[in-house]
């Protein structure tokens, strides 16, 4: 049986990357991976590290406005011709992103099943995260099958009144990722980031790690970021700032006109995903608004600073890896001051996300979906479960 796994940006092919290895290793069944083309190049990327290849790519016409509704406008007759062409027995979307939306919309229609990867995820506030809050909640209420990452995630569909029988805790996917990056200690291929480390190390400097790439950061809230950045940076002679920049001209706009040319700021393009691993090891902290880092930093018990109001993974604040900032310059940079002083410092615990092990979970639960296996037990209610 096809499994068509549906990824359109970096963020979603990473974690749909395990998967499509757990799935190839089952005799029953075989991934078949999709790019809607959403971020073209981005995919690609991310997937090299694994070894996945893409066996198919959406026919979809170039973006002009850049709007949601034209993207979701040219995804939709797109996947219906990919689904019709390729009939797969379920589809895996991932997350909340406009790809993820459309491949559900889609598989539903034609009555295929939809098989939501890291669902449940809520910050019950459809303004905060925009638009992914309400893209996620919309998939939620026509997927046949949710993998939640963790017991809360399963709770929240719960409350929502989707079926135990449909709901399987399977830990992240991303903690499988960044867990076999690792542990083959790949050497920095962007020549920043290289430099950096051999500074670090031969300085016995610290690393903070910089991204903020959501929509609602943009603008003053990014200026407000960016200028916590550099008071760091003023305060602490021994820091080194590393900040990939979102792709989007307006942003790296804004980055250079606060950043540029300062002292201990490197500023450079999205890492390559074993690059970004790398970082995450190497950092002392970490400010971000990404949902992904705030998974996978706790693997290497590095604090991570939210830079976001609000947040649907509580629980690596609850854990004591991480801490909601928001993008309040002073509160951003007094906790990381404390934290560069080692005041206060990311709990010594197991990532809250999982251990290693979600993508055969996963594979098991959309196994036991679509009939391959017996083993019913892969089907159970997150209650008394732990990832």
């Amino acid at each position: 049986m096809d499994v068509m796994l549906l990824a359109g940006t970096r963020p979603e092919a990473v974690k749909l990357a395990p998967l499509a290895l757990a799935l190839d290793a089952r005799p029953g069944l075989r991934p078949l991976v999709v790019h809607s083309g959403q971020h073209q190049g981005m995919v690609e990327q991310a997937l090299a590290p694994f070894e996945v290849a893409i066996d198919a790519w959406l026919d979809v016409p170039p973006r002009v406005s850049g709007t949601q509704a034209e993207l979701v406008s040219g995804l939709l007759p797109a996947l219906d011709a990919a689904l019709r062409r390729y009939q797969p027995s379920a589809v895996v979307v991932q997350g909340d992103t406009t790809t993820g939306l459309a491949g559900a919309l889609a598989a539903f229609w034609l009555g295929i099943p939809v098989v939501h990867l890291e669902a449940g995820l809520r910050t019950h506030d459809l303004a905060s995260p925009f638009p992914e809050e309400g893209t996620r909640q919309m998939i939620s209420r026509i997927a046949a099958l949710h993998l939640v990452p963790t017991a809360a995630a399963g709770a929240a569909l719960l409350a929502e009144g989707v079926p135990a029988e449909r709901i399987t805790p399977t830990g992240n996917t991303v903690v499988d990722a960044v867990l076999a990056v690792a542990a083959r200690d790949l050497p920095a291929r962007d020549p920043a980031l290289a430099l950096l480390e051999m500074g670090i190390a031969e300085a016995g400097e610290q690393l903070v790690l910089v991204t903020s790439h959501r929509r609602e950061s943009w603008g003053e809230p990014l200026t407000r970021t960016l200028t916590a950045v550099r008071q760091i940076v003023d305060a602490h002679p021994l820091v080194q700032v590393l900040f990939p920049v979102h792709p989007n001209p307006a942003v790296r706009e804004q980055v250079e006109e606060v950043l540029g040319g300062v002292a201990r700021v490197t500023v450079t393009e999205p890492l390559e995903y074993p690059d970004l691993v790398r970082a995450l090891r190497l950092a002392s902290l970490v400010l971000t608004d990404s949902g992904g880092i705030q998974e996978e930093a706790p693997t290497f018990g590095t604090p991570v600073l939210v830079l976001r109001d609000t947040t649907e993974r509580p629980e690596a604040v609850e854990a004591g890896c991480a801490w909601l900032v928001g993008t309040d310059t002073e509160l951003i940079t007094d906790t990381a001051a404390r934290i560069l002083r080692g005041e206060i410092s990311a709990a010594a615990s197991a990532n809250p996300y999982g251990n290693g092990s979600a993508a055969a979970r996963s594979a098991s639960a959309i196994e036991a979906l679509l009939g391959v296996s017996l083993d019913a037990a892969a089907l159970v209610s997150p209650k008394g479960t732990q990832c």
